[in-house]
């Protein structure tokens, strides 16, 4: 059998999809064997981790060779730990004789070059990189509503939402599911916080989108696509996530809930039902391709697309380890699919890899 590496930053992180992938792996000829990057030992590259044990049906500790196909699911922090994985996993997507399902994405202002010089180009916010204070007082300027977010990162977190109203400037974000406010008397006092605020991390600035319902609330439209057994890409679900009342973040960790995404368009009129459709369609259909032409491969993503009170559609963001809460939330049923599905691809890649040696073989023989 061929052992496949579930790896992440804890034994027990995502502890049901994992073992839900587990008991499904015997019968695509593969044992699950889940990981955490700093387990693999220096010397003899041997890692220390738990084998699903088919017979048991639980995870069992063990040390084995890495798996030669891996599946990363590490989300990394500030943290020392999450630094010290991050450099291991970088070494791992180096080396030849390892196969990972997807070698993830790059920061946030990487995807928006690439984005912005597409076919997406329309569906892409205006966005720049900030490098200072004074930049982002000057950009309040031009569009007196603008959006602060972190160039690597998911989840909503360190978003800022920063307000010119005359003289002074006001900075909002959600921490903890609550919403913190702070105002600031002249562009000084806003300049000098902005900075210590890129200090810690690197910052894109957006223009504000009203990408908001009826109600005030943080709107907008997650799709979860994923390769099947044969490498085509194929959207497993969709869902409408909605925040807290003059919120800013939608997503459901932050709060936001879950909505059917066909009682959504069944609220609109045909007219613009029919024209919100065939652009989500071009988004979803053409947004893989696009990444996939620029970056290593890739198996599964997240898209976050925003509706504004215009109608206009704006990819938000696009994460290469997405959850599936809000597909399961909308359709239980999808369940095994969203369990088989990396062992399905898996084995694909390791019968592209084995048909590869296997020509490389017949290279050298026949020379």
């Amino acid at each position: 059998m061929y052992s496949f590496g579930l790896m992440s930053l804890s034994l027990n992180s995502e502890n049901t999809y994992f073992t839900e992938i587990a008991r499904r792996s015997e019968e695509t000829g593969m044992t699950c064997f889940r990981f955490v990057p700093s387990h693999i030992d220096p010397v003899n590259h041997l890692v220390s981790g738990e084998r699903f044990d088919h017979r048991l049906q639980k995870w069992r500790k063990d040390q084995m060779p890495i798996p030669g196909i891996i599946y990363d699911r590490c989300f990394y922090g500030d943290d020392p730990h999450s630094k010290q994985c991050a450099a291991i996993v970088k070494w791992l997507k180096t080396r030849d004789d390892l196969l990972f399902l997807g070698y993830g994405l790059p920061d946030k202002w990487r995807l928006y070059e690439i984005l912005s010089a597409s076919v997406l180009a329309p569906y892409v916010p205006l966005t720049e990189r900030v490098s200072g204070g004074r930049q982002v007082a000057d950009f309040l300027t031009k569009h007196p509503k603008i959006i602060l977010k972190p160039v690597t990162g998911s989840g909503g977190n360190g978003i800022y939402c920063l307000e010119r109203t005359g003289n002074s400037i006001t900075a909002a974000t959600e921490k903890h599911r609550q919403y913190i406010k702070r105002e600031f008397s002249g562009d000084h006092h806003a300049i000098s916080w902005t900075e210590q605020l890129i200090k810690k991390k690197d910052y894109l600035m957006q223009p504000y989108l009203p990408l908001v319902d009826n109600q005030q609330r943080p709107f907008d439209i997650r799709f979860l696509v994923q390769k099947d057994q044969d490498g085509a890409w194929k959207e497993r679900g969709r869902g409408i996530r909605t925040g807290k009342e003059e919120g800013l973040l939608s997503n459901l960790a932050a709060g936001g809930e879950a909505a059917d995404f066909e009682k959504w368009t069944d609220s609109l009129d045909l007219k613009m039902k029919a024209f919100t459709l065939n652009d989500l369609a071009e988004i979803i259909t053409a947004l893989p391709q696009v990444l996939e032409n620029s970056f290593p491969r890739l198996f599964e993503l997240g898209i976050d697309i925003g509706i504004a009170r215009d109608s206009s559609l704006w990819v938000l963001d696009v994460n290469s380890k997405p959850g599936r809460k809000l597909i399961l939330e909308m359709d239980p049923a999808k369940a095994g699919d969203l369990y088989a599905a990396p062992l399905l691809f898996a084995k694909k890649l390791l019968n592209n890899s084995r048909k590869e040696r296997n020509r490389e073989n017949e290279k050298t023989i026949s020379n």
